[in-house]
């Protein structure tokens, strides 16, 4: 019974080693597609984000997001959330602005700026009003964080997650769809907020793991053949 406790053991440990590579394979297929649809949908030409009686239309990630959308409106500035980033950039505040069109209202995530910049009066020039279009990516809303996020908490106006029916309570803005746009980058007056920094770059390490699983795999097979198999010495009296 002794001998076969350590043929089971490999054979196990490399069936596991097997899995967890044909994991990493089915992995760098779902990562590739993905990269793929996203590059298609962030140069594709914008599309009108067109609203019926009843509302925003009903989007979901796997069919619509960072799709490359345009709508015309009128930013509510008084309303708007800054919601904690971090970025490329440095740490700061997405500016969360509720857009008025005549389907309804839409956050728009006018873009990035820096913490002595979060106050709107520190970048009047920027406040767009009036009639104007907007162009971007739909994004959707976020309900939940990172492991070590933390929560919304709307009662002290502290925002980390573009939670976007969270924000249109504190804003008493009634109902809103449940994504949000990011707008790309233009030349705003002051510069302020800077658009056009959604992240859109995906690591795609998974063949580098497959390999790595598949080669201990090859390496645990092979060793044990070669002990299994090689000439016993035999002991001198």
């Amino acid at each position: 019974m002794r001998r076969l406790v350590l043929p089971i053991a490999v054979v196990l440990v490399t069936a596991v080693l097997l899995a967890l590579g044909v994991w990493q394979v089915q992995r760098l297929m779902w990562k590739t597609a993905l990269i793929e649809t996203v590059n298609a949908r962030t140069t594709a030409p914008a599309q009108a984000l067109e609203a019926g009686p009843s509302g925003w239309p009903v989007l979901t990630k796997a069919n619509d997001e960072y799709r490359r959308v345009r709508l015309s409106g009128r930013f509510l500035n008084d309303r708007e959330v800054q919601v904690y980033a971090l970025t490329e950039a440095g740490a700061g505040y997405w500016v969360m602005t509720p857009f008025a069109t005549d389907g309804g209202t839409i956050f728009v995530n006018r873009g990035y700026v820096p913490t002595d910049r979060k106050a709107p009066e520190t970048r009047i020039p920027g406040q767009v009003s009036g009639p104007t279009t907007v162009t971007g990516l739909v994004r959707l809303s976020e309900t939940k964080g990172w492991l070590f996020s933390q929560p919304n908490a709307p009662a002290d106006d502290r925002w980390y997650l573009r939670d976007t029916q969270v924000m249109a309570r504190a804003r008493d803005l009634g109902a809103v769809p449940a994504y949000f746009i990011d707008a790309e980058a233009s030349n705003l007056p002051g510069g302020w907020p800077k658009g056009g920094m959604t992240v859109v770059r995906f690591t795609n390490n998974h063949l580098t793991y497959a390999l790595t699983w598949f080669a201990m795999a090859a390496g645990l097979a092979g060793a044990t053949l070669w002990l299994t198999l090689r000439p016993k010495t035999k002991t001198p009296l």
